[in-house]
């Protein structure tokens, strides 16, 4: 798990000072971003060295209290699972211990045709790194489904 720091602008609340909605799927991506970082990796590395993006391919949030103008709030990102051809993140975003928003994104993987291809065994390897034994990512090292 990795967690990262997401200060609300004014920009990304309503009148009432309130987080628009769509801006939480933004706050997944940053997390998201800093926990392939932290696994040493980059997207524009490995968009350049295999041709291969990692578009969203499903998104769900469910909002449990507001975030506000000015709240800093802790993003927790968690690789749920990597299969052949994709991936599964989940999010939790916390203000204060206040848990204000759960959710998760899938990530098909594709080249820049759209046509779907098998993730890389080093971006799995890489994704993996020190996630529990035992986790859904554990029979891909394998070569199984």
């Amino acid at each position: 798990m990795v967690s990262i720091e997401v200060r609300v602008i004014y920009g990304d609340s309503d009148q009432m000072g309130v987080v628009y909605y769509a801006n939480y799927l933004r706050y997944f991506e940053a997390g998201r971003n800093e926990f392939i970082r932290a696994k040493g990796l980059r997207f524009r590395d490995f968009e350049e060295k295999h041709g291969l993006v990692l578009p969203v391919a499903e998104v769900h949030v469910e909002y449990r209290a507001p975030a506000r103008y000015d709240d800093l709030l802790a993003v927790e990102v968690t690789l749920a699972e990597a299969r052949r051809a994709s991936a599964r993140f989940t999010y939790r975003i916390v203000r204060e211990g206040e848990l204000l928003a759960t959710g998760h994104t899938v990530h098909a993987c594709v080249d820049r045709d759209g046509k779907v291809k098998r993730m890389p065994a080093e971006l799995v390897a890489a994704l993996t790194a020190g996630e529990p034994a035992g986790s859904p990512m554990e029979s891909n090292r394998a070569g199984e489904p």
